[in-house]
């Protein structure tokens, strides 16, 4: 009978933990710099911590870097406190969107585009995301079809999560097709989305629930920031800023 009652609450605490499971570096605090290019995770940190990335890595050898740690203006104060600030900017010749997501960049393509691994391992089925956030946006000064009518408009940002059932990380190149078409991805379980139009003149708590679409378990989570939304289709304000703080999934 004793046994029955250990394998019970033992089977209780592991579903308990399932359910509230968050992912590495979810807080911004912990940063590292190699090779000119800034991650969001300790140099020392394993495989599995090293989950979040931005276009950095693509964008160092031109002493650039859209994604940067914040350790002033933070969400959240105290000894070790960091935040993830996003800038959207003009590089050379090209618009490139600030970003911020869990994945890998592999390489840049083509000088315009890039090789990329998205979503992280994840088996939540969490309610909500909350955070802080801090937006700025500029006015719209680069766009291209089917954007162009977005010119001269303040620009976007987005908070996007997305929890699938990917067989392994979803590999896109960007030149070839957009980032995760999440009306179309047979995969997708879960949604949850936030469009940013106005600044928020400073940080302001945010959820945003998930909307789900059938009962199956997520193997991955893909996580994307951006304070322009419509990046990808090389569309946004040069100097659009997101400072993003203290991510938590919800159950």
């Amino acid at each position: 009978m004793k046994k029955k009652v250990i394998w019970a609450v033992l089977a209780f605490w592991l579903t308990q933990t399932a359910q509230a499971q968050q992912i590495p570096g979810m807080g911004f605090d912990t940063w590292s710099r190699t090779g000119g290019s800034w991650y969001p995770y300790a140099k020392e940190a394993p495989a599995a911590e090293r989950v979040w990335d931005s276009a950095n890595k693509g964008l160092s050898l031109l002493g650039v870097n859209t994604t940067t740690p914040e350790y002033d203006h933070v969400a959240v104060s105290g000894k070790g406190k960091a935040a993830a600030k996003v800038v959207s900017k003009k590089v050379l010749w090209a618009f490139v969107a600030g970003n911020l997501f869990t994945g890998r960049f592999n390489k840049v393509v083509d000088l315009s585009g890039a090789d990329l691994d998205f979503g992280v391992p994840f088996s939540g089925r969490p309610k909500s995301l909350s955070g802080y956030v801090h937006y700025i946006p500029k006015p719209v000064n680069y766009a291209k079809e089917p954007y162009l009518d977005r010119k001269g408009r303040p620009d976007v940002g987005r908070i996007e999560v997305i929890l699938t059932d990917w067989e392994g990380l979803k590999h896109v190149d960007t030149t070839k097709e957009p980032f995760v078409d999440a009306d179309k991805d047979p995969h997708l379980i879960a949604r949850a989305v936030m469009d940013l139009e106005k600044d928020t003149g400073g940080y302001i708590p945010f959820e945003i629930n998930f909307k789900y679409r059938n009962g199956k378990t997520p193997r991955y989570a893909f996580i994307y920031v951006t304070p322009s939304r419509d990046g990808g289709s090389f569309t946004g304000g040069s100097g659009s800023t997101m400072y993003v703080d203290e991510f938590r999934f919800n159950y």
